[in-house]
């Protein structure tokens, strides 16, 4: 079995990310799950995940817009260790104060509403923040390995590889939780995911700063 290219790493990275972000309840599947039993309707534990994905996706790009405007008018460098500093007091706070920042949607929410619901959890988690050690190489690549669509368009592409599998994911825990598992589950096979989630804020600077 040949081994993986060094070049698709982040890519593949990129889409593990996107997994992860779908399997964490605030990001949305546990909220559509909510939506279903409470309206008990199947098709909106189907159509909930898509302003879910959307509204994370309309948050990650922001956030790498801020990342490719550095990148274009602050040195390199000094843009990867702002970003690694950045990242690991973002871990901080969110640890320290994340749970005083909940954003809250009754159950009557529209589709448009769960959208922006996942645009804010999505912001104040940082989750377009973990991307940043991904897409240091693949916007600013090295001079010798330029890149053949350049910065933005490599980042529109890395947006989109992370938010299908974030849909992917997210579909199938909503879907498999609303139709077989049950809620049940959390209280049997929990685990504290903010924990997960601020150690992987603190992996992502700690990455910019070493890399």
């Amino acid at each position: 079995m040949s081994p993986v290219p060094t070049e698709l790493w982040p890519w593949l990275a990129l889409a593990g990310l996107g997994a992860f972000h779908g399997l964490n309840p605030a990001m949305g599947w546990l909220f559509a799950v909510a939506l279903g039993l409470h309206r008990h309707s199947r098709r909106i534990v189907w159509l909930s995940p898509l302003p879910v994905a959307l509204g994370h996706a309309l948050s990650i790009a922001m956030v790498a817009g801020v990342f490719l405007w550095a990148g274009f008018v602050i040195d390199l460098r000094a843009v990867r260790i702002g970003a690694g500093l950045f990242l690991i007091g973002w871990a901080f706070y969110h640890w320290r104060y994340g749970h005083r920042h909940r954003v809250r949607v009754g159950m009557q929410a529209g589709l448009a509403a769960l959208a922006v619901w996942s645009f804010l959890m999505a912001t104040t988690h940082g989750a377009g923040l973990m991307l940043w050690p991904l897409l240091m190489p693949l916007c600013f690549p090295a001079a010798s390995q330029p890149s053949s669509i350049g910065p933005v368009l490599t980042a529109l592409l890395a947006i989109g590889i992370h938010t299908l599998a974030m849909l992917t994911v997210t579909t199938a825990v909503a879907v498999a939780v609303y139709e077989w598992i049950g809620l049940e589950i959390l209280r049997r096979a929990w685990f504290n995911i903010d924990l997960i989630w601020t150690l992987a804020l603190v992996l992502a600077g700690g990455l910019l700063l070493l890399a």
